[in-house]
């Protein structure tokens, strides 16, 4: 049968439409996902920017916990993790780990004794190529609920408005909480005595498919010694990196990995609720820091601590923090080392 030259250009035009389609349907997802069609949606971008002081970011530098130091070491999984994910991380045996001891401020050269907030990145590889990737703090709770709280807390602490963090306690009143922490716990001279919390509820998988709502922390060996903020100021703006680097120096410093098992009804997707402190609890590993190098020069400075960067057998849960910081930190570490050929001395551009 011949077929006409109306159905054969007909026949030859459906593959190009099907083409046209997608690359249409693709275009309205990207525009939605980067806010174009809903200007009012919260975007990577308007988080990032909200991080900025008033004078601009840090050019090269990350746009939060800019101020930080590198380190290298090990994580010494003990077996214990197995029963609750099938994760090759928590087989037993020892893992390389690059991490980062860091500030939650966008000003990478700020004083130590100004910056409330300490936290820590780790990446730690297995054999199989697979990676784990997690950014966590020394607060046991995070300052807001939603993504969406976060973006407006950093909208009215940048604010001219004299009253507009008045409005956002007022609206906000799971924030409290945080600073009564902020106001009362006692701090500590050494990134060595702090107690790091994921906040970010996840889910580990087992070997059945079965999952656990779970979140975790490490857990210091060194014991912490309360210090006045005023004495922590007498030693210098950059007294945590150089007691860090002198700590290890002398020997390794050691947390215990302590994974925390949610009971149902517990506040899975909300990392401004602690977990009751009697839920169950299992030691899975110790991680070892065997080495302190500057960021300038060292292995984590082109690392990204994706939180969503996890390996077979941990996967996220309906928390929505991770994916946020997840794109967050994805337009922090574009725009940082994007920058880095522009200002060649920051510590991005150290080893571009």
């Amino acid at each position: 049968m011949v077929q006409s030259s109306t159905s054969s250009g007909t026949f030859r035009l459906r593959p190009l439409l099907f083409i046209a389609t997608v690359v249409a349907v693709a275009a309205v997802a990207f525009a939605y996902t980067a806010g174009w069609l809903s200007p009012h949606r919260l975007t990577p971008k308007k988080i990032v920017a909200g991080l900025a002081p008033p004078g601009g970011p840090a050019l090269g530098h990350r746009r939060n916990h800019a101020k930080g130091i590198c380190f290298t070491g090990t994580f010494e999984a003990n077996g214990d993790g197995s029963a609750l994910s099938r994760a090759t991380v928590f087989a037993r045996g020892q893992y390389p780990v690059v991490g980062r001891f860091n500030l939650a401020t966008a000003d990478p050269n700020a004083a130590d004794a100004m910056v409330r907030v300490r936290g820590i990145g780790i990446r730690i590889t297995t054999p199989d190529g697979q990676e784990w990737r997690m950014a966590m703090i020394d607060a046991p709770i995070f300052p807001v609920s939603t993504p969406q709280s976060f973006y407006e807390l950093l909208t009215a602490s940048g604010s001219k408005d004299p009253d507009a963090m008045k409005k956002f306690v007022s609206a906000h009143p799971e924030f409290p909480t945080f600073v009564g922490w902020a106001k009362s716990a006692p701090w500590t001279g050494s990134y060595a005595e702090e107690r790091y919390n994921s906040l970010d509820s996840f889910l580990f998988v087992d070997s059945t498919g079965a999952t656990h709502p779970i979140r975790w922390s490490i857990v210091p060996t060194a014991q912490p010694v309360p210090i006045s903020p005023d004495e922590l100021a007498k030693r210098g703006p950059d007294f945590l990196e150089q007691e860090i680097t002198q700590r290890v120096a002398a020997g390794p410093q050691r947390w215990t990995m302590v994974v925390t098992v949610a009971n149902p009804g517990d506040p899975i997707a909300d990392p401004n609720k602690a977990w009751p402190s009697d839920r169950r609890t299992v030691a899975v590993g110790t991680l070892t820091v065997q080495q302190i190098e500057p960021e300038r020069d060292g292995p984590c400075l082109n690392i990204n601590f994706d939180p969503t960067v996890l390996p077979s057998g941990i996967t996220t849960s309906d928390d929505p923090f991770p994916a946020a910081r997840s794109a967050a930190y994805s337009r922090s570490y574009n725009s940082r080392t994007a920058e880095a050929s522009y200002y060649p001395g920051t510590a991005t551009g150290a080893k571009q």
